[in-house]
């Protein structure tokens, strides 16, 4: 599964970190994006959501599963918020 970041941004909160990411994946109608949270910076949360307006369940059932199963995929998106940070 090809991911194309589109935007991401984070910032430092009281309770830990909190993003998002904006991304495109490759022979999927709408692009997504990606709520994150972490109270440590370490172990991450997330929500996964369309953009913009809804597209198929089954699209973003695949995505949440490939995420899910593709630690590298995942620190990915994480990584693109987390280099917007300003500390």
């Amino acid at each position: 599964m090809k991911i194309h970041i589109l935007g991401a941004e984070m910032r430092r909160t009281e309770d830990g970190y909190v993003g998002s990411v904006r991304f495109e994946v490759e022979g999927h109608r709408h692009p997504y994006e990606a709520a994150l949270h972490s109270k440590d910076g370490r172990d991450w949360a997330y929500g996964l959501f369309f953009m913009r307006e809804s597209g198929s369940e089954r699209d973003i059932d695949r995505v949440e599963a490939y995420l899910e199963e593709n630690d590298e995929a995942f620190e990915m998106l994480v990584e693109a918020a987390r280099s917007t940070l300003k500390e």
